[in-house]
């Protein structure tokens, strides 16, 4: 076969890149948030709670039901070799209700930390951004193998997740705006039953927020392929001083 009959590959057009790198920021977005099987272990200990406290009014069963969901759904996870992040952020956040709640005797306190986590996580990522380090960079940077090359080495990268951090700040503050005063004057299975609906809205609105801004920002630099390039030109540098005095 001669050179003119050798396939040729030709290469990606721009739309095909823009494709791929929706593609890849969607799939690291996905790995990010736990997906689907994150957001049912993130609703389904706090559905469990507030259903079996709507039925019984009884604090005590409530709480153990949604702590040994929690364990069961880690429980799985580690049956199943999958990662387990998620899954234990929804027991730690579960576990410090129950105690609470048992400490205070109010029901309502079971909803509590998980609600000061929000107020806080919402004031962190606008904090973050004011002083030129974007949560949402920080989150995601090693997911798209990254790191921080983008503070400093993409700007348009920075814009993106200083966007995408002010999104995620905004629509968590306006859940506690409208979760707080529900914690004072509704009583805890009215509390409970909002505070499950905004569960996965807003979280979705967010997720796609920034996946809108990242794919439409420079892609990222994958600094451990270039460490890995580097690597690999230090050794060939290497082997050759070594061959040069040999010849």
């Amino acid at each position: 076969m001669t050179s003119v009959d050798k396939p040729t590959t030709a290469p990606p057009t721009p739309d095909q890149e823009a494709r791929t790198d929706k593609a890849v920021t969607e799939a690291a977005l996905f790995e990010a948030f736990g997906g689907v099987r994150g957001m049912v272990e993130t609703v389904l200990p706090g559905l469990l709670f507030v259903t079996i406290y709507t039925i019984n009014k009884d604090l005590h069963s409530s709480a153990i039901a949604a702590l040994a969901v929690s364990l069961v759904l880690v429980a799985v996870r580690l049956v199943r070799r999958d990662t387990v992040k998620h899954a234990f952020s929804g027991v730690f956040g579960v576990a410090f209700g129950v105690v609470f709640a048992m400490m205070t005797g109010n029901a309502k306190d079971f909803y509590l930390p998980g609600m000061l986590y929000t107020l806080g996580l919402g004031l962190a990522y606008i904090v973050t951004t004011l002083a030129g380090v974007p949560l949402i960079g920080l989150i995601l940077g090693p997911v798209f193998k990254e790191n921080l090359s983008w503070r400093t080495r993409n700007p348009g990268r920075k814009k993106a997740y200083a966007k995408a951090s002010w999104a995620w700040g905004l629509i968590l503050l306006a859940k506690c705006a409208i979760l707080f005063p529900l914690y004072w004057w509704a009583d805890t299975a009215q509390l409970g039953w909002v505070l499950v609906a905004l569960k996965i809205p807003p979280f979705l609105l967010a997720v796609y927020l920034t996946w809108v801004f990242l794919a439409k920002a420079p892609p990222p630099i994958d600094v451990f392929a270039e460490m890995e390039a580097e690597e690999r030109a230090e050794k060939e540098r290497e082997a050759a001083a070594r061959r040069g005095p040999e010849a």
